[in-house]
């Protein structure tokens, strides 16, 4: 399929065939399962795709690549072609059996975060292999207490498991990206960790520890926090917690952000 690469859209094509194979191997399609594969572009992915798995939507944002998409797969009753953003479609717009859906995408580096939290947004899929900027991925996976320990790990580590499959050179890539890449799989935890409300005061108290991530813990909660707290219920929520309050934000885990969450719920 030719087409010139759109800038605009972030377009870098997996030219490396072992490497297709290798993650499609991954994602371990099986017969009678759902995929919904995100920006398919010319079809890297899609040819070792399908056959492999009950059904496959492919949700590719290029007028373009859309047309030739649907061109090459139409009588194909296995294979749905939606032309779109994939932010415009949540996966529980595309099929009703979201908790069994697998995803697997080479996204565009600029739009990673959003796509993967909107992919995390209730109802979430069985599991989410995605391809992503090798300085992302390492963000998702950090530790607590290094430099790329941050919200977005909290984030994704609070409602998710997540472990690295592949590293993926440039040089797999047409046109060649000025970065590496990353194969993460990100597997959504059963049951829920959290309600929904438990999950917004969760995400409202990462993003404020995280502005002011040098700061100890106590400082941040006894100014910013949406109720102000006093010394007094500083020490009560230690006390709930068994944490020292002391402590920045980047040296607790998640899930001690999500204990820490639920305390301060508890509070008011």
């Amino acid at each position: 399929m030719h087409h010139r690469p759109k800038k605009f859209l972030g377009q870098n094509f997996l030219v490396d065939g072992n490497l297709q194979r290798k993650i499609v191997e991954a994602l371990d399609p099986r017969a009678g399962e759902e995929v919904l594969e995100i920006g398919p572009g010319k079809g890297a992915l899609t040819q070792h795709l399908v056959g492999k798995c009950g059904s496959l939507i492919l949700v590719e944002l290029d007028r373009d690549l859309a047309k030739a998409l649907k061109h090459q797969y139409e009588g194909n009753r296995g294979v749905r072609v939606m032309e779109g953003d994939i932010l415009d479609f949540h996966p529980g717009a595309l099929t009703d059996q979201v908790p069994d859906l697998k995803v697997v995408g080479n996204i565009p580096y600029n739009i990673t975060t959003p796509i993967l939290f909107h992919l995390l947004a209730l109802p979430r899929p069985k599991e989410i292999l995605l391809m992503v900027q090798k300085e992302v991925g390492e963000r998702i996976l950090a530790d607590p207490g290094t430099s790329a320990f941050g919200a977005l790990t909290v984030g994704v580590r609070c409602v998710a498991s997540v472990e690295r499959v592949l590293r993926v050179p440039a040089s797999a890539f047409r046109p060649v990206p000025a970065v590496d890449s990353m194969v993460i799989r990100v597997r959504p935890s059963r049951p829920e960790p959290l309600t929904p409300d438990e999950e917004e005061s969760l995400r409202s108290l990462t993003r404020m520890a995280f502005q002011q991530r040098r700061k100890q813990f106590q400082a941040i909660l006894r100014s910013r926090w949406v109720v102000k707290l006093s010394h007094e219920q500083i020490g009560e929520l230690e006390g709930a917690t068994g944490f020292d309050l002391r402590q920045r934000p980047e040296t607790f885990s998640p899930e001690e952000f999500i204990l820490l969450s639920k305390g301060l719920r508890a509070l008011f």
